[in-house]
């Protein structure tokens, strides 16, 4: 019985012993284990560095010490790998060559120029207008960034302006009363008469006419008796005496046939078209050189358009222009341009084109408003992009391209016209099958603008810091100077 005990004594015992051990065991285990992660933290927080410290909220707070932001939140460490990821690329990249007397010239491989000349490199840090940034995926998605390619093709571009119609001053005549007189009769007897040519216009009654009717009439009598060399000069000249008076030979037919003069004689028009002015009266009387009616052919209508300084270039002569009516939108009149006003105009600072119009059924009528369209560039090329994918930065315009895995570069860029579809004209800093960022651009300028002026509070804080940390050799130097003895040790053992 004394033995069975003592059996289960040591048994029990032995049990206790072992738990104790295997606990204290698996204790020494894990501070190991917290010891060995423990280094490999330091060891890995030691390759990372910390450059700044900056508030959650706002990332301009910038502490040189971990601790509270102004809201009493920790401070959030920044390294310095974040802040370097491109720095690692020093190969100069080239996007382009160029020609070297025109920078518009632009080809994708090197070469020569038109003017024969060896084609220029043109290196990406050159057309860099910030600081490269760099977004994570799910921010970029949240962000709704739109992104389209760099285009090359037909600059599709559309003049849209307004013009006013006018009439044609090489089809418009004034009639002048060549002899004093009184008006007999008016034919043409108000504003807006349509005439053709030879049509009676008034009857004149002038003591000057008589004596030439009779004048001639007289010496149509005598060549009549005896046609004889002289008298027929007589004739001629008699004759060509009432034509400069613009007697039509309608009249003078009728002078020979009577064989009677007429007191009064008609003036016939000479032009077609309408009469636009009237300073004549019926019974009023004229004197010689006063004019009495403005005749316009409206036939052919001039439109006279504006368009801006900068597209004078744009435009020239025989270019085909569209007019649009308001009064009648469905229908397109199409003309060309037949002359450009070699001035600008004093106070609205643009430039008058002149358009012709064919009008043969008088469906455009002077002074009336039109909408003008005139295409350009039907036989140009070059590069496009969105217009609203442009950043316009005081005298600067940039573009922010989209590197892939969530790297974007500003890029400073020159534009031209802008095109048809909310297109604009580059004409430098780009080349075609780069992709811009056309939407959420202005987030990503912000952050580079936000990313730049950190980097330079850095650096200009980290220089003298920089400039000031001794090396190896002078922590050396010092060390065994440290150890060296001394003077006054030996002194004292003197």
């Amino acid at each position: 019985m004394n033995k069975r005990i003592i059996g289960l004594t040591i048994l029990f015992t032995a049990l206790v012993t072992g738990v104790i051990v295997f606990y204290l065991l698996t204790a020494m285990g894990l501070d190991n284990r917290s010891q060995t992660s423990g280094q490999a933290g330091k060891s890995n927080a030691k390759e990372r560095k910390i450059i700044y410290w900056k508030a959650p909220m706002d990332p301009t707070e910038i502490y040189e010490q971990p601790g509270k932001s102004k809201m009493g939140m920790d401070l959030v460490p920044v390294y310095q790998d974040e802040m370097a990821e491109d720095a690692n690329s020093k190969e100069r990249k080239i996007v382009y060559w160029k020609a070297p007397m025109d920078p518009t010239e632009i080809y994708e491989l090197p070469g020569k120029s038109k003017m024969g000349m060896d084609l220029v490199p043109v290196y990406e840090d050159e057309l860099v207008g910030g600081v490269d940034i760099k977004i994570n995926p799910v921010v970029e998605q949240n962000m709704g960034l739109k992104i389209e390619p760099v285009e090359k093709g037909i600059l599709n571009h559309t003049i849209k302006t307004y013009g006013h119609l006018t009439y044609d001053e090489t089809r418009t005549g004034i009639i002048s009363q060549k002899s004093s007189g009184w008006i007999e009769k008016l034919y043409a007897d108000y504003t807006g008469f349509v005439v053709k040519k030879g049509d009676p216009l008034y009857e004149i009654y002038s003591p000057s006419l008589l004596a030439s009717q009779e004048e001639y009439l007289s010496a149509y009598k005598n060549h009549q008796k005896s046609p004889s060399p002289l008298n027929t000069e007589f004739l001629a000249s008699a004759r060509k005496r009432l034509e400069y008076y613009d007697i039509a030979d309608n009249e003078i037919f009728l002078i020979e046939k009577t064989g009677q003069v007429q007191k009064a004689l008609v003036v016939r028009s000479p032009y077609r078209g309408v009469v636009t002015r009237k300073n004549i009266i019926e019974g009023a009387y004229v004197t010689a050189g006063a004019s009495l009616f403005t005749i316009s052919d409206l036939s052919t209508i001039w439109v006279e358009a504006h368009i801006f300084e900068y597209e004078q270039n744009l435009v020239h002569e025989g270019q085909a222009v569209e007019m649009i009516l308001s009064y009648n939108p469905d229908k397109t009149y199409k003309g060309t341009i037949s002359y450009i006003f070699p001035y600008l105009q004093t106070k609205t600072r643009d430039v008058i084109i002149r358009a012709s119009f064919d009008n043969q059924d008088g469906e455009l009528k002077p002074d009336m408003f039109a909408r003008i369209k005139i295409y350009t560039g039907s036989d140009k090329t070059g590069m496009f992009i969105p217009s609203q994918a442009v950043i316009h930065s005081g005298e600067k315009k940039l573009v922010f391209l989209a590197k892939g895995n969530g790297q974007f570069t500003p890029r400073n860029i020159t534009t031209g016209i802008y095109l048809e579809e909310g297109k604009v004209q580059v004409l430098t800093g780009l080349t075609p099958g780069e992709n811009v960022v056309v939407s959420g651009q202005f987030l990503l300028d912000s952050e580079s603008k936000l990313k730049e002026a950190i980097q330079k509070m850095i650096a200009s804080k980290a220089g003298p810091a920089q400039a000031g940390t001794p090396e190896k050799s002078d922590a050396k130097d010092e060390f065994f100077d440290d150890m060296a003895p001394k003077d006054d040790f030996f002194d004292d053992m003197k």
